[in-house]
């Protein structure tokens, strides 16, 4: 199992893109593998024979261990070792045991069993030369592992716990396990007809919408957070834009110039684009823009790095690809790496004005709402303008007040008169 991220522990195996006994090239992608935040096609290291496969798919993996093997032409696949897993007390088919770890040869299937069920596979007699599944099925009829007496489903300590977290009732299940034991396998080949969720009802939550909420809860409750708001004049912004439409080679967004106004006005105020780190404030060399994205698991920021060296046909191509891939499922964790200000729009829902919570570790998020018309007095009389709200969001620890202030006013500047960019 690959380390995706400097912070990664395991990794989900999504799915396997090769079978058992396959050939695979070096370079072919031969399994997809989610992280805390990405989903990534993990290649062939070397070409030959895919062998032992380990993992199953759904699996979470601890990173660095052995999950398959490729085996060059004519070469043999070396016996299946399985350590027998220590039991946890609560869940336990038998009572503990006093016993050392040693290792066991066992089928996959048996070892997969005997892990869900606790049971240490130097306990299970074969009848052959190796550990099989049904030497675990009957060593598990010998404890006498039948459905309890409350009426409950009879699952693995595992499979229960799985199904908790994804909502799935295990009544509606058909175990595959010894005496019609649910397995994690049967809960993660169900599929739910669809129907309405009942309001008391857990919803299932993807690996990335639970470290979402962890990052804002943790930005939440540690980075003190203030807002300073402004509307802007629109209406240069709007008329660049028409302008630079029937020129450029790839489509525009009103994103991608504030993209670059940002990263711009970032340069001329450089603690916006710094980090709280430990008990000081840490100065980000570069400035990368992350672009707040929600998908179908929830939200993710991709970066555009470098921004204030890109040019506008530049960065839109960026959006573009990272804004698809993201959707698809398809960014790679360099994509959302390294971000040091984030960008944040809702204008595309109607909304008019927002507050956004900051994405940690970087000391301030900017909240864009929509382009919307709007009687302003100009020069004493009363006009209509397309003007636009901004909300700074600023960690109190890194910017104060004055600070957040002066950046948002270079900002509205650059907005309200887009040639600043020529300054």
């Amino acid at each position: 199992m690959p380390a995706l991220g400097m912070a990664q522990d395991t990794g989900k195996l999504v799915n396997w893109l090769k079978a058992e006994g396959d050939e695979v090239k070096k370079g072919e992608p031969i399994m997809e593998v989610e992280t805390d935040k990405v989903t990534v096609e993990i290649e062939a290291q070397a070409s030959g024979i895919l062998a032992n496969i380990t993992a199953a798919e759904g699996e979470d993996v601890p990173v660095g261990q052995v999950i398959a093997l490729i085996l060059e032409p004519g070469e043999t696949a070396p016996e299946r070792k399985v350590a027998s897993p220590t039991p946890a007390p609560s869940q336990a088919v038998a009572p503990p045991q006093d016993k050392t770890t040693t290792e066991i040869t066992a089928t996959p299937v048996a070892a997969r069993i005997a892990a869900e069920y606790n049971v240490h596979l130097q306990d299970v007699k074969p009848e052959g030369g190796k550990v099989s599944k049904a030497d675990v099925e009957a060593y598990l009829q010998s404890l006498k592992a039948t459905p309890p007496a409350d009426g409950k489903v009879l699952a693995s300590p595992k499979a229960r716990r799985m199904a908790e977290e994804r909502g799935v009732d295990l009544t509606q299940l058909r175990g595959t396990g010894p005496e019609g034991a649910i397995l994690t396998a049967d809960v993660l080949s169900f599929e739910p007809a669809s129907q309405p969720v009942a309001a008391s009802q857990s919803m299932a939550l993807s690996s990335a919408w639970r470290v979402m909420a962890d990052r804002i809860t943790q930005s939440w409750n540690q980075a003190p957070h203030f807002y300073l708001l402004r509307e802007v004049n629109a209406s240069r912004l709007v008329q660049w834009r028409e302008s630079i439409l029937p020129l450029a080679s790839i489509r525009i967004s009103f994103t991608d110039m504030l993209v670059k106004l940002v990263a711009t006005a970032l340069t001329r105020h450089p603690r916006l684009n710094a980090s709280w780190k430990g008990d000081s404030i840490q100065a980000n060399p570069d400035i990368n823009i992350g672009l707040a994205v929600a998908i179908e698991e929830g939200l993710i920021v991709p970066v555009v790095p470098k921004a204030d060296q890109l040019s506008l046909e530049q960065i839109a191509a960026r959006r573009e690809d990272i804004v698809n891939r993201a959707n698809q499922g398809k960014l790679l964790p360099t994509d959302i790496q390294g971000g040091t200000f984030t960008l944040t729009n809702l204008g595309m829902y109607g909304i008019d004005v927002f507050n956004a919570v900051i994405n940690p570790p970087e000391a301030a998020i900017l909240a864009v709402g929509r382009i919307v018309e709007r009687v302003i007095p100009v020069d004493g009389q009363p006009t209509v303008q397309p003007m636009m709200m901004l909300s700074l969001s600023c960690d109190h620890r890194v910017v104060d007040g004055a600070r957040g202030a002066e950046f948002l006013q270079t900002l509205v500047k650059l907005i309200e008169e887009p040639l600043g960019l020529l300054l």
